[in-house]
C-alpha cells in the first residue's frame, strides 16, 4: 500500500501539487509579513506540505480528535476562518477547484481531482483543523 501512496504522491507533485503547495507557502509568507498573521502563516506552511504530498494524510477537526476545546475550535476560530476566507481562502480554493477540473478530464486524474476538492474545502476554513496520517483516523 505504501508503494501506491508513493507513486500517487510523486504523480501528484508533478501534475499540480507543486504549484498549489507553492501557493500555500506564498500565502504563508504574506501572513508572516503582518505580526497578527503569524499563526495563519504557520498553518499555511503545514497545509502547504500536505498540498505537496496529500496521499496518506487527512484533515480532521481538532475538537473531534482530542475531545477538547481550544482557541481555534471555538468562537475565535470562527472569526479567524472568516478573516482567512476573505483574504486567502477563496483564492486558494479557486486554485484547487481549477486544478480539480483539469484532473477530472481524464479517468486517471480522478483521484487527483478528489484530493484537490478536499484541499479546496480545507482552504476555505483551515482554522481548527489538524493533519493526521490516514492510518490514525
Amino acid at each position: 500500500m505504501a508503494i501506491f501512496r508513493l507513486i500517487f504522491n510523486i504523480a501528484w507533485f508533478v501534475l499540480g501539487g507543486f504549484v498549489m503547495g507553492l501557493a500555500w507557502w506564498l500565502a504563508g509568507i504574506l501572513c508572516f509579513i503582518s505580526i497578527i498573521g503569524i499563526p495563519f502563516g504557520r498553518a499555511c506552511f503545514v497545509i502547504g506540505e500536505m498540498a505537496f504530498w496529500p496521499f496518506g494524510q487527512q484533515t480532521v477537526n481538532r475538537r473531534q480528535l482530542t475531545g477538547e476545546h481550544d482557541l481555534g475550535t471555538g468562537t475565535m476560530g470562527m472569526v479567524g476562518n472568516i478573516i482567512w476566507f476573505l483574504f486567502f481562502g477563496i483564492w486558494l480554493a479557486i486554485g484547487h477547484l481549477t486544478h480539480a477540473l483539469a484532473c477530472f478530464i481524464t479517468i486517471i486524474g480522478i483521484p487527483f481531482g478528489i484530493q484537490h476538492l478536499k484541499l479546496a474545502l480545507l482552504s476555505l476554513t483551515p482554522i481548527g483543523q489538524t493533519i493526521v496520517p490516514t492510518e490514525q483516523c
